[in-house]
């Protein structure tokens, strides 16, 4: 036995040297350069030198409390001080000496699991790292692809659920063609003890996460982490590519833009594109994708996962802004002016929590601020973000007529939907508004806000005219 392991030894380290041997590699020759890390969206620029180098990468951990939601905030543990963690750009070859380092403050031990790493634990055996130290381990990056590293300390779900992942790049010899704009998008998915948009610090829920039940599913770790004032930019013409990946824990993603055609997919994440002409991709838990598309014409183009709960009502949704001239011969806007609702006729049932809670009037500035939140995650999508509405749709809200005149009639409304005609500043609606389940206070909150944004001027509503009213 011992000679069968002496000579299987010997036959390793024989492999070893022949392959090093083979591609002629010193490493205490090769150039030192220091990695650049980028924070999503962003994407260190390609690499351009023609032979590998000692690559020194320092990254801490650090747990951090953030917002999640507007309203809602969530201790993170994170690489970097973000979720997802820094976007990692190395070149294939490079000899790599990485140092994880564990802020002072943090609660727990961390370590990384890169999977570009051949390796014990991907490095997670050379990285563990108590708070207050550092540890160093070296790799080589023998294999091009788009990885993702993520923590692997017990428990090794909970790490992930908190925040730990990103994504690391290994850019093949010859590099990819050159584009115009890349964008790193990460999906995760967050389970806290609240339900959506419960507003406070949400501690992490392991029931649900065992469950694979999560009540957060985003794009680079929180609700609107690329929408509006921070959506993706690009110009039409602008040939794009987005390195994505699927930092889970569980869930898989049917990554999809809305209004986009991906020219090709490099799937899994590998180096060659092996798909041309694809709507919609599968990124698994821990896998990746790279998907390339050229922008002919300007529009506001929606990232979602298709598994399209997730999008509308937990939070995977992003925006790519793409300005330029229109073009008639391929997309024409509307020429025709009609009514589609293809949702119109869904009543969406949010149950209502049977645990009546404690909670005391609020002032004036307190429910404001509490209405802007609960309008955005379930107002917004059809009465706009300033409240303008959808022609011939959706009515308005700001300077509406409708809303202003009968307080106790807009309580009844949020309280149990509204469906058949109704006329606002002049004009007829005939759809359907579901009853969204709120509480009295989340019926408070957003009626106080609507009433007071946008050009309207009304009083506070408190919970005690909304109980009135409520089963009414």
């Amino acid at each position: 036995m011992k000679t069968l392991k002496l000579v299987s030894s010997v036959a390793v380290i024989l492999a070893l040297e022949t392959a090093w041997s083979a591609e002629k590699i010193d490493i205490n020759s090769l150039p030192v350069e220091k990695a650049t890390l980028t924070h999503a969206p962003e994407v260190p620029p390609p690499i351009t030198r023609k032979k590998p180098a000692r690559v020194k990468i320092h990254l801490e951990t650090k747990e951090v409390v953030k917002r999640l939601a507007d309203g809602v905030e969530y201790t993170f543990w994170t690489f970097g001080g973000s979720v997802p963690g820094p976007f990692i750009r190395i070149r294939e070859g490079d000899y790599v000496d990485f140092t994880l380092a564990n802020h002072p403050s943090s609660k727990m031990p961390h370590n990384i699991d890169l999977h570009a790493v051949t390796g014990q634990g991907g490095g997670a055996e050379g990285s563990f790292t108590a708070p207050g130290h550092s540890s160093t381990f070296s790799f080589r990056a023998l294999n091009p692809g788009l990885y993702i590293y993520h923590c692997a300390t017990a428990p090794v779900g909970m790490h992930i659920a908190n925040g730990m992942y990103g994504l690391i790049f290994v850019e093949p010899e010859k590099g990819l063609p050159p584009v115009d704009k890349e964008f790193y998008i990460l999906q995760s998915e967050f389970y806290t003890k609240g339900k959506y948009g419960a507003r406070g610090l949400q501690p992490f829920d392991m029931n649900k996460a065992v469950k694979e039940q999560p009540d957060y599913v985003v794009f680079n770790g929180s609700v609107g982490a690329i929408t509006n004032d921070n959506a993706l930019k690009a110009k039409a013409g602008d040939s794009i590519r987005m390195f994505v990946g699927n930092g889970g824990p569980s869930l898989v993603s049917s990554f999809h833009i809305i209004g986009e055609i991906f020219d090709q997919v490099y799937t899994e994440g590998g180096v060659i594109p092996n798909q041309k002409n694809v709507q919609t991709t599968l990124i698994p838990a821990g896998g990746s994708s790279i998907v390339e598309f050229k922008t002919q014409i300007p529009a506001t183009y929606i990232l979602v996962d298709h598994s399209i709960f997730r999008a509308f009502n937990k939070g995977a949704l992003g925006m790519l802004k793409v300005e330029g001239d229109k073009d008639a011969t391929i997309y024409s806007g509307k020429t025709e002016d009609g009514i589609y609702l293809p949702e119109g006729g869904a009543i969406q049932e949010i149950p209502v929590s049977e645990k009546k809670e404690e909670i005391t009037e609020k002032t004036f500035a307190q429910r404001m601020d509490a209405g802007k939140a609960v309008f955005t995650q379930n107002c917004a999508a059809c009465h706009q973000l300033q409240g303008e509405g959808i022609p011939n749709a959706f009515p308005p809200l700001a300077k509406s007529d409708f809303l202003m005149k009968d307080k106790k009639r807009a309580i009844g409304v949020v309280l149990n939907g509204l469906t058949g005609n109704v006329t606002v500043n002049g004009q007829t609606y005939n759809g359907v508004m579901p009853a969204l389940g709120l509480s009295d206070d989340d019926v408070a909150n957003v009626l106080t806000y609507v009433r007071n944004s946008w050009g309207n001027k009304g009083d506070l509503v408190n919970m005690k005219e909304v109980k009135a009213l409520r089963g009414k």
